[in-house]
């Protein structure tokens, strides 16, 4: 089983301040992720026996983070999101017993939040091109830091920020042992899982 799409979400990463005659602070706008927002993780099956599986809806339900926006540059903005491992919830498939065995798994064997309570997301460079935007990011999970490039669609309203984003990663980059389970281990989740995130972002006060 893998982290959990996504929280969504990250330490504070260290950005450059805008340089003089760029972008003041004071032009900058703080929207903080709202708990509207959905992080979602979805796992598929693989092996000989993927057939007797099931593929698996994991929910974020713990997480926060924020936006530093600036609008007359928009390279200069950030993006942090903090997930709280232990709020990841498995929603399916429909059977209670399955869902406490693989949340169980997860939790304890896969994500071992006792020692790991976030995964984090964190912006390292953001480029902007027609209402979207390329977002360069280090994502930690399981105290393993890795890079990718996420392609964001984003809505900027005066009082809320809305952004769409989906990405794929392999769960042994980041040392983890895909979950086996069933008869002999033959049943397994795929290698490859997908963080989908719908964040909604309210302006600070």
């Amino acid at each position: 089983m893998p982290a959990g799409r996504i929280a969504l979400l990250a330490t504070l990463a260290v950005f450059p301040a805008p340089a003089v005659g760029q972008a003041a602070s004071s032009d900058s706008v703080v929207y903080r992720l709202s708990p509207a927002s959905r992080l979602d993780v979805k796992t598929g099956k693989a092996g000989l026996f993927g057939f007797a599986g099931h593929e698996h809806l994991i929910r974020a339900r713990g997480f926060s983070g924020r936006v530093v926006y600036f609008p007359s540059a928009p390279a200069l903005s950030r993006i942090e999101i903090v997930v709280r491992t232990d709020s990841l919830e498995v929603l399916t498939p429909p059977d209670t017993e399955e869902i406490r065995k693989v949340t169980e798994a997860m939790r304890t064997d896969i994500l071992k939040v006792d020692q790991y309570p976030e995964i984090t997301l964190a912006s390292k460079r953001i480029t902007p091109s027609d209402g979207e935007y390329r977002i360069d990011a280090e994502l930690t999970i399981v105290g393993q830091t890795r890079e990718l490039s996420v392609e964001v669609r984003v809505e900027i309203g005066q009082d809320t920020l809305r952004a769409v984003a989906a990405f794929a990663v392999k769960q042994t980059d980041f040392g983890i042992k895909p979950f086996r389970g069933g008869p002999a281990g033959m049943v397994r989740v795929a290698d490859r899982v997908t963080f989908d995130i719908e964040a909604v972002a309210v302006r600070d006060r």
